[in-house]
């Protein structure tokens, strides 16, 4: 039997955390979860975590003192196993979130439909993550239109975060993964490297590095593209992963 889904409630305002208590108790009935806290503002909620072992946080972002955006970050050096979905009264900060590599990003007041399919999410990546390796998922869905495609992981070249998507860049297609760059990058270590915060790269699809102008645009750019095998896309290379240009220059396998 799957264990449930321990979930904390972070919210400054009580109506806002009872109705995500009534909305998970919608939710009960089609995934197992249970609520194993609440906490009225970040520092409380910080810890709370440290305290009792969660799977999932539904944080708030505006709060008084310590932010959402900040207990997220906190959360990712000292739990980076648990997942952050927030849910907020503005779509401002969308783009910071995913940056966090957030599950989703919840508007209030927040849907029955909205938060199964986050927690959904979140419950398919755990059993992924507890296959054996043998058992490693050869494929990724993707969804175009109303179909569900499988993107073979072998002809993935790139992954890209872009807001609340992936983008898996193949030779022929780009598609779009409703999946968190952070978990694909623990998934599939053997078969991908980080190259910049946003960007995976395939291990068997790197051609090789240059030197190039103008393409980094978030002050993190170290001056250097990877270039991919049978693809005309570049993509930059950040400072802080400079490590993985110098193991290509040394002869080793990034």
């Amino acid at each position: 039997m799957t264990n449930p889904l321990r979930i904390v409630i972070v919210d400054d305002e009580a109506p806002a955390r009872n109705r995500l208590r009534d909305v998970l108790t919608d939710c009960a009935g089609q995934i197992s979860l249970q609520v194993a806290g609440e906490a009225g503002n970040g520092r409380d909620a910080l810890r709370l975590l440290g305290e009792i072992d969660a799977d999932v946080v539904l944080l708030d972002i505006h709060m008084p003192g310590i932010d959402g955006l900040e207990v997220a970050k906190r959360l990712a050096q000292t739990k980076p196993h648990v997942t952050i979905i927030f849910t907020t009264a503005f779509d401002a900060h969308a783009i910071a979130a995913f940056e966090l590599n957030a599950r989703d990003y919840l508007l209030k007041p927040v849907r029955k439909e909205r938060l199964l399919a986050a927690l959904q999410k979140v419950r398919g990546s755990a059993i992924a993550a507890e296959l054996p390796p043998a058992a490693g998922r050869q494929y990724l869905s993707a969804n175009e239109r109303g179909r569900v495609l499988l993107v073979p992981v072998a002809e993935i070249v790139s992954l890209r975060a872009e807001q609340k998507y992936v983008a898996a860049r193949t030779l022929a297609y780009t598609y779009l993964l409703e999946e968190s760059l952070t978990s694909l990058e623990q998934e599939f270590a053997g078969q991908f490297i980080r190259i910049h915060r946003s960007i995976l790269v395939a291990r068997n699809a790197i051609a090789g590095f240059a030197l190039k102008s103008g393409c980094g645009t978030d002050g993190d750019y170290s001056g250097w593209v990877v270039l991919l095998k049978g693809v005309d896309d570049v993509l930059p290379v950040s400072r802080r992963q400079y490590s993985v240009i110098k193991q290509f220059r040394q002869g080793e396998a990034p």
